[in-house]
């Protein structure tokens, strides 16, 4: 059950879209410095694995403190809240366009798990409006630094 309040508290919304600059940021910046390309694009893909990281440890949270999940469910919720960073590190270790793609996966697969337990506990009602609008932005961002680094002419 979602509490009914859907406005997200100031500091949240701050953090969270503020959290987003680095993506956005470092995506243009692959754009307008071709020669830093590569520089570029490992912050991003570093970035993204640390965000990922982050939201997975979202979900042990919720498991510890969520009201509404029986024994199982918390169990699937930490066993959840790892796979997050197994996804994050191996796509720091590959190239630009690969490692994007692994971090998006990640990011979506993480939205699928944030709504499976919102149907099983009680979340704050801004959690998944915020979760899609940062994964969407931070996706895109991904997608785009990667495709703008793989079309950068050699130097």
């Amino acid at each position: 059950m979602h509490d009914p309040n859907r406005k997200f508290p100031a500091a949240i919304a701050w953090l969270g879209y503020g959290g987003l600059l680095p993506f956005v940021g470092t995506a243009v910046m692959i754009r307008l410095d071709p020669q830093s390309a590569d520089l570029w694009s490992r912050a991003l893909i570093g970035y993204g694995a640390v965000i990922l990281s982050f939201v997975g440890a979202l979900h042990w949270g919720f498991a510890m403190a969520a009201p509404g999940l029986d024994g199982g469910r918390r169990d699937r919720a930490y066993g959840w809240s790892v796979v997050p960073a197994l996804l994050a590190w191996p796509a720091m270790l590959l190239p630009a366009r690969q490692g994007a793609l692994l971090l998006v996966l990640g990011f979506v697969l993480h939205l699928v798990q944030d709504h499976w337990l919102a149907r099983r506990a009680t979340l704050p009602g801004w959690y998944l409006p915020l979760r899609w609008r940062l994964t969407v932005v931070a996706g895109l961002s991904l997608l785009a630094g990667a495709s703008w680094a793989i079309n950068v002419p050699a130097t």
